[in-house]
């Protein structure tokens, strides 16, 4: 139990470290919470920076899932616990405590998450992402569509980790919840190639 408290923290920690920013500083390009979407995540750095700040910014932000939850699994966490640490780092993501609590939708640390509790979840979430953004080129709906599978799958490949993972798809839901009128309205922003 103390094991799992102390993993929660530390994964929350973890995910509060904002990628986006921290990318942004390095190739001295704005700030991702001003400009663009607002939004300090991949699609937006891939808006304001170019490809491969966009690219460290994603593969920073799964990461930030995947290495506590499979510091966790090392340790022969179960499910459950699993899953609230892949929650713990999602939160950080969302509301980072190191910078102001204005953190990303949760995405990418989610599926990097996903990946540790397990590898075949976070395989078919990616796959389920890239197929409909190449589809719609709506990156946003991508993400709901994609978490809504990777949630489902738990459910065969990883039960035990279910509720939290339930949990972590109704926050990054929320988080869409603009995105959602704007795809409504036929005014979300798709992403070019």
């Amino acid at each position: 139990m103390i094991t799992t408290i102390i993993l929660i923290v530390i994964a929350y920690l973890v995910g509060s470290l904002s990628s986006a920013v921290l990318v942004a500083k390095f190739f001295n390009v704005p700030d991702p919470r001003t400009q663009g979407s607002g939004n300090p995540g991949a699609t937006n750095m891939l808006r304001l920076a170019g490809k491969l700040p966009a690219i460290i910014t994603l593969l920073a932000d799964a990461l930030k899932g995947t290495l506590p939850v499979f510091f966790a699994v090392l340790i022969d966490m179960s499910g459950f616990s699993l899953g609230l640490i892949a929650l713990a780092a999602v939160l950080g993501h969302v509301f980072p405590i190191f910078f102001k609590f204005q953190g990303g939708k949760g995405v990418a640390t989610f599926f990097g998450g996903l990946i540790a509790i397990s590898p075949l979840t976070g395989l078919v979430a990616i796959i389920a992402w890239i197929a409909i953004v190449l589809i719609t080129r709506y990156a946003s709906l991508a993400s709901l569509l994609a978490s809504a599978v990777a949630t489902g799958c738990t459910l065969f490949f990883e039960p035990g980790a279910f509720i939290p993972v339930l949990l972590i798809f109704v926050l990054i839901a929320w988080r869409h919840l603009e995105n959602i009128r704007l795809l409504q309205q036929g005014l979300e922003n798709k992403i070019e190639f």
